[in-house]
Order: structure tokens, then sequence, then C-alpha cells
């Protein structure tokens, strides 16, 4: 995403990450992936409800992030275990959601190319008008 960062700035785009995590923590994590993009706090998933993206970590699994040494309850600041769905929004001018990329394997996500070929159709209909 990083090499694609300057076409999407060039055609209007802004990136935003956006995470459960507490503030500090999201300040933590672009500090140390050395992030150029903002990364920002949605204390207890109020935006990723809205997108209707969050749901409970199974306790099966719970035990998998705590032997991982992940400690959802201290990064997040609350013991819900709720996490969002992996998901990625391309929004116009206008608020609307022009596309989106949905899919609960956090391995899997929208090809940046997508993401700036969005961008240019924006700019094409907004250019039209």
């Amino acid at each position: 995403m990083q090499l694609e960062l300057p076409r999407i700035q060039k055609l209007g785009g802004h990136l935003a990450a956006v995470s459960p995590e507490l503030p500090d923590n999201s300040l933590s994590t672009t500090e140390k992936n050395d992030l150029t993009f903002e990364v920002l706090s949605d204390r207890g998933n109020l935006v990723a409800r809205k997108f209707g993206i969050v749901f409970q970590l199974p306790v099966e699994l719970r035990q998998v992030y705590a032997w991982l040494g992940v400690n959802l309850a201290e990064v997040d600041g609350d013991e819900t275990f709720e996490l969002p769905i992996p998901a990625t929004y391309v929004i116009d001018r206008d608020s609307k959601i022009f596309k989106a990329f949905v899919d609960p394997d956090y391995t899997k996500r929208l090809d940046p190319e997508e993401i700036v070929a969005a961008l240019e159709r924006i700019a094409a209909r907004r250019y039209r008008s």
C-alpha cells in the first residue's frame, strides 16, 4: 500500500486506518511500522458497529491470542473481545461509499490497484459534472 499512497494522494484520496486500539496503542502501531498515513482509534468499535462489521472473538481464539502474547483487553481498553472484520472503503466527497471490500479472512485485502481505479472513476465522474 505504501507504494500506492502517492497515487492515491495525487487523485485527491486520503488513506486512514481505523482500529479499536486505544489511541496510545494506535500511535505505537504507526511508529513501529513507520506508517505515513493516519491510524485512528475507534474505541468500543463505534464506527465499525455502524458499518455492521463487528464480531466477538470466540473463547477458543482468545486463548490463542493470549498464547501469542496479545492482550486484547489491554490493547483495546475493554473486555468485550470485539474486533472489526477487516474492511476497505473508498468513500467519495459526498460521503457515499463508492467501493467496499469486506472479508473476515484478515489475510485478504483489497488490491491497491483497485483503490486507485476507484479513485480514478470518482475523479472522472467529478470532472464530467
